[in-house]
């Protein structure tokens, strides 16, 4: 489906059309179950984040109509920010050696390689042009949900340089993948 449709299905959406949310859920949820599961990494979890992200776009759903964003970058940015708060609060209720549950394992998992999809090698491609500390940082922060202050902390920059790595480093992301 093309995004001027996605675009139309979220306006119609916003004027609460169930049955344009109905479709809206059953052309999207695959793409952002997968963005919930990459971040939360627990399958149950990122199901019940995705119902949290619907109810989000249903109640929030006219708040699209004035964003320059592309509709489906709009709904990523509401799951991926969704499965980022509930991940943050899951770090919070952890201590002592639960904690070492969160470590990150750098090397994609099984369903994160299956969901991956023929964009991945691109997104790949594009990452590996940047410096080696700016992919590291996009990666944290996209795929595995860290926070800037712990990104500019490991990294060793001040909270704003690694705004603006991370700023300058999507930027050349869009532009590697409209090439």
């Amino acid at each position: 489906m093309a995004p001027q449709d996605i675009t139309k299905l979220i306006v119609r959406t916003s004027m609460r059309d169930r049955t344009a949310f109905d479709l809206l859920y059953r052309l999207t949820s695959a793409k952002l179950f997968g963005v919930c599961l990459r971040v939360l990494n627990d399958r149950s979890e990122a199901e019940e984040a995705l119902q949290e992200v619907y109810v989000k776009v249903w109640t929030k759903a006219d708040r699209f109509a004035v964003s320059e964003l592309s509709p489906i970058s709009w709904l990523v940015a509401v799951a991926r920010n969704h499965a980022i708060d509930r991940l943050r609060v899951r770090r919070k209720t952890t201590a002592g050696i639960d904690a070492a549950i969160d470590i990150a394992d750098p090397t994609p998992g099984p369903e994160a390689l299956a969901m991956a999809g023929e964009d991945s090698a691109r997104v790949h491609r594009c990452l590996d042009e940047l410096d080696e500390d700016r992919a590291s940082a996009v990666r944290g922060a996209y795929l595995k949900g860290e926070s800037y202050a712990e990104l500019a902390e490991r990294h060793d920059v001040p909270l704003n340089t690694m705004r603006t790595w991370l700023r300058r480093s999507l930027i050349k992301l869009r532009e590697c993948l409209e090439r």
